[in-house]
């Protein structure tokens, strides 16, 4: 099943002339994975995203599908086994989007770490998280660690703990298992708001959509409706009148990217800030990027934006422990701000309140989800489509599927695990040789596409016999993106389909013009929508580098 932006209207009507057993607001990660878990077990599914698929959240997070070693300093056991588990199978579903990344936690005389708490602390979350033998923590001297470091604040560094995190791209795991869940039978759309909700006797019965794009209305029915709208979920619970009890909690945090010309850091770092929190420093694509920020976010939840005080929260925390870098404001060359989602919890400070989720029901028959971490997202699909068929077993005698998540690739995942995915990325860079790809950009595609790969090759060839102007690899991944990943606007390809806007915004800059053009060709926009979207997207450069005074 094809999932192009050009039969948006055809998927309207499908939506429609579909009796759907369930309909799920909202297409970042959690929706992705409910919708892949319930088309799996049997369910009519449906699925609507107010904005571009994972535009919110679920592509501004840290981009690690970590263990949560820091939940076992708030003793939360079980969420440290969990998590760790679950990262694991997302790793051997989608090698191509998951990697595993040695991570290195320096102690320091009088920190909050020290090689006895570092080693028990480490050791522990081995056994809890399940940690395969060749991934199990080393202990390193002060020496070795600063060898593996040499920008490591080096006075009174005793030592470092050494494991394993694994670095993800959080838009592009979401667009995969978007599309497996669209493969196996899902329709889905962005851009498309959920304007109100539909009732039958006080009962929750469908939606009603704002076309973002268009401004046409559609109703939209199916049997039970679920809220997956992370930063949003509240405003859904408004609209049903059942906002009550538990509410969410936004906080905000913001990263910084810097090129390794002025941050060449060799080795991913996490570390305690003078403040007592943990901060990131990661080598990605030949940059640098740090974070992040964890206050409380009060402000437009569409478009949470880095602050002048949040940058520089983050250039002292590297100051501090990179102390020999000298690195200041000019030095950041992209960054981003997201929102997390969680649970209120009275009299907690941001950093401490819990990332678990919960499952809410409405008197209507809304079920919202709430919570919960990038790490969780299949387990959590899991969890609530268990909810459903509970519900939908008593009412009415459906019979489900089990859910099998844990044992299927997601869409480019099919490269035999994470070793087949070794030899599977010989093979295709060879392949992309043969078609006239640079060995560099063969890599890239494969890396980033997985078995998906073979696609893009077809259409580096096709460049060749067109009459676009744009280079033949930007001619593939954009063509590739409208037609097999449901991108709309310049911003979906250069933001969550590439993340070039965060890692490569020279390249954004380069390439954006005639991007552009290409897109109103395909789109037939007019001269006017071309420009909104243009604006649009240099809005975005423009935020990326500017922070913004409180």
């Amino acid at each position: 099943m094809l999932f192009s932006s050009l039969d948006r209207q055809q998927t309207y009507q499908q939506m429609k002339n579909t009796p759907l057993d369930v309909i799920i607001i909202g297409g970042g990660i959690t929706g992705a994975g409910i919708a892949l878990d319930a088309v799996l077990r049997g369910l009519n599914v449906g699925l609507v995203e107010m904005q571009d698929f994972a535009a919110g959240t679920s592509s501004r997070s840290t981009k690690l599908v970590h263990g949560g070693l820091r939940y076992l300093k708030q003793f939360e056991v079980k969420m440290v086994a969990e998590v760790g588990k679950e990262r694991e199978i997302v790793y051997e579903n989608g090698p191509h989007v998951t990697t595993p990344e040695w991570m290195m936690l320096p102690f320091y005389k009088g920190g909050t770490f020290g090689p006895f708490s570092t080693n028990i602390g480490l050791r522990v979350y081995d056994f809890l998280a399940g940690v395969k033998r060749s991934e199990r923590r080393q202990m390193f001297g002060r020496e070795e660690a600063l060898q593996r470091e040499p920008l490591l604040k080096s006075d009174n560094l005793k030592g470092a703990g050494y494991y394993v995190e694994y670095k993800t791209d959080d838009a592009r795991l979401t667009m995969e298992v978007m599309k497996k869940a669209i493969e196996k039978g899902a329709l889905a759309l962005n851009y498309a708001k959920v304007d109100n909700l539909l009732y039958d006797s006080g009962k929750v019965t469908g939606v009603k959509v704002e076309d973002q794009l268009t401004g046409e209305m559609h109703d939209i029915f199916a049997k039970h409706v679920i809220n997956a709208a992370g930063p949003w979920v509240d405003t859904i619970r408004e609209k049903d009148n059942s906002k009550k009890g538990k509410t969410l909690q936004l906080t905000k945090g913001i990263h910084l990217v810097f090129d390794q010309s002025a941050f060449p850091l060799q080795q991913a770092i996490y570390f305690d800030t003078p403040d007592g929190r943990m901060v990131f420093a990661i080598p990605r694509e030949g940059k640098t990027y740090v974070g992040t920020t964890d206050t409380v976010y009060k402000g437009n939840i569409a478009y949470p934006t880095m602050t002048v005080e949040d940058r520089d929260y983050v250039l002292h925390a590297i100051d501090y422990m990179f102390p020999d870098l000298n690195i200041n404001a000019d030095d950041v060359e992209s960054s981003w701000a997201g929102l997390r989602p969680l649970i209120h919890e009275e009299g907690k400070d941001p950093s401490e309140i819990s990332r678990k989720d919960e499952i809410f029901e409405s008197d209507s028959g809304l079920i919202s989800i709430a919570g919960g971490k990038l790490t969780g997202y299949r387990k959590m699909a899991e969890d609530v489509v268990d909810f459903l068929a509970d519900k939908m077993i008593k009412a009415e005698r459906k019979v489900f599927y089990p859910s099998d998540t844990k044992h299927l690739p997601i869409s480019g995942g099919e490269v035999g695990g994470s070793k087949g995915f070794i030899e599977f990325t010989k093979e295709q860079v060879e392949k992309g040789k043969e078609i006239g790809l640079p060995d560099t950009d063969a890599k890239k595609l494969v890396q980033r596409y997985g078995s998906n790969v073979d696609k893009l090759f077809e259409l580096y060839k096709e460049s060749g016999n067109s009459s676009s102007s744009l280079p033949p690899l930007t001619y593939s991944m954009l063509h590739y993106s409208i037609k097999y990943e449901a991108a709309c606007k310049p911003v979906d390809f250069f933001v969550r389909r590439t993340g070039a806007l965060f890692f490569h915004i020279d390249w954004v800059r380069k390439e954006k013009d005639k991007v552009i053009e290409e897109m109103q060709t395909l789109f037939n926009w007019t001269e006017d929508i071309k420009q909104a979207y243009t604006d649009e997207l240099e809005q975005l450069l423009y935020d990326a580098v500017h922070p913004v005074e409180e």
